[in-house]
């Protein structure tokens, strides 16, 4: 059973940022989905809502028994362990793991992974806004809701495919892309990659699935990538805002946004303007110039003018330095960033943006593992925040808690010259800003959990 023949998909993890774009596609298909996941709330309930695709909190081997699908989907944060899944197994249904399906799709066009530790969420919706605009009319799946898109995707009748290419349990491994954008290399799921070598690994197998016909789009200023990079039978086109094919120059912000001059194809091709913030961001618009210029859509082409309005206009991903609201002077903005690097450039970018508010920073620390393992690196990333607040880790369902706290982060912060503090929850995060904040004030909740909520909790309190 393919993706094609089955009617009728019920969707284990549904919630999942990945699994909710999938569904999206499949019920844009004319599928009839439907799907399960934890009562825990997360912000694709409501991308699920507006796409009109019912599921069930809690999973429960009835729940198989009432849809009588024909084909499962599960995400492989769930073992053999959940009921649906063993019920599923048990009674002979089809099966498919969100890679697997996110495989099948990309084999569909010509397909274009977006892949990296940091910036593959805003560089492949970025590069799929900007080939929607172009009138290519790509399928495109990302890893959070962009609102430009109507939601994580978007299905289209070009034959250009552009998907997320998630690392982690080797996901990005099932794909077989005609191109790869690697935006950056940088240690990361230690829960999962052992070493860093075993990360850098999965990264190089992945590129050198590229066909001799593809090509490569690399980001030149990161020395990972280029090694990774050596490993590929493909034309590489390099980006970088030093060096590369695709270059930025005099990069400054303006407007609330950057604006910056490219250079390319040997000669610049002049002045470029983007809404979001801070020099990864331009990185990542010149991912997608690079790209677009390889597909044909680039400067020096009739589509140069369609590329730069379409640069211009895009207005980001949900919880990618997401303006929250403003309240009684106070600005609360809201970031999925839960890596020591993009804590710090996304900071830095806030600071730019913000010179002379105070700037606070709640951070929830995502995984222990990962807590642990990159405890240092996080202690130096906070040097932009005014007054740090960290809360509690919050766990995967797949590891054991401990061995690292969220207080010895706290204490080493504090031994960086910084101002930080440990408060366990996020009701209590959210009603001592109430009390600490004053008008003029900036704060940044962030994190891959449901750090947001301490945002909209201080929102409705402050007003």
């Amino acid at each position: 059973m393919d993706l094609k023949t089955a009617r009728k998909i019920y969707m284990i993890g549904i919630k999942g940022v990945g699994m909710t774009a999938i569904a999206q596609v499949l019920k844009l298909r004319g599928k009839e989905v439907t799907g399960s996941d934890t009562h825990e709330k997360f912000f694709t309930d409501e991308v699920l809502a507006k796409s009109g695709i019912k599921f069930y909190e809690g999973f429960e081997a009835a729940n198989l028994e009432k849809e009588k699908p024909d084909l499962v989907i599960y995400s492989t944060a769930y073992t053999e362990e959940n009921p649906e899944l063993a019920a599923a197994r048990k009674s002979g249904l089809p099966i498919l793991s969100y890679p697997e399906v996110l495989g099948q799709i990309l084999k569909e066009g010509f397909g274009i992974a977006v892949c990296g530790t940091h910036g593959k969420t805003t560089t492949s919706a970025m590069l799929g806004f900007v080939l929607q605009e172009l009138g290519a009319d790509p399928t495109v799946i990302v890893g959070s809701a962009v609102p430009q898109l109507g939601g994580n995707a978007r299905v289209g009748k070009g034959e250009y495919v552009v998907i997320e290419a998630d690392e982690y349990q080797n996901k990005f491994l099932y794909f077989k892309p005609r191109a790869v954008v690697l935006t950056s290399a940088e240690y990361d799921h230690p829960d999962f990659f052992k070493t860093e070598a075993d990360y850098f690994d999965a990264f190089r197998k992945f590129v050198a699935k590229i066909p001799a016909e593809g090509f490569l789009v690399a980001c030149a200023d990161d020395k990972n990538v280029k090694e990774i990079s050596a490993s590929v039978s493909c034309k590489i086109i390099f980006y970088g805002l030093t060096v590369g094919d695709w270059q930025a120059k005099k990069i400054v912000q303006k407007n609330g946004g950057m604006e910056f001059e490219v250079f390319g194809k040997d000669k610049s091709q002049g002045i470029f303007k983007i809404k979001l913030l801070g020099n990864h961001n331009v990185a990542n618009a010149l991912a997608v110039i690079a790209t677009a210029a390889e597909l044909g859509y680039g400067p020096s082409t009739s589509s140069e003018n369609k590329l730069r309005g379409a640069l211009e206009n895009f207005s980001g991903a949900v919880r990618r330095f997401e303006i929250k609201g403003e309240v009684a002077g106070v600005i609360v903005v809201d970031d999925y960033g839960h890596h020591p690097t993009e804590i710090k450039v996304t900071l830095e970018a806030a600071r730019q943006k913000y010179p002379d508010r105070r700037i606070w920073c709640v951070f929830h620390p995502h995984t222990f593992t990962r807590t642990k393992a990159l405890l240092s690196d996080f202690s130096k990333s906070f040097g932009a925040a005014d007054k740090t607040i960290v809360i509690d880790i919050y766990g995967s369902a797949r590891e054991v808690a401990g061995g690292v706290s969220s207080e010895d982060l706290v204490e080493l912060i504090k031994k960086e010259g910084k101002d930080a503090l440990y408060i366990p929850t996020i009701l209590e995060a959210a009603e001592f800003l109430a009390k600490e904040v004053k008008s003029g004030d900036v704060v940044i909740t962030m994190g891959a959990g449901d750090v947001w909520r301490i945002g909209e909790l201080l929102l409705e309190k402050l007003k």
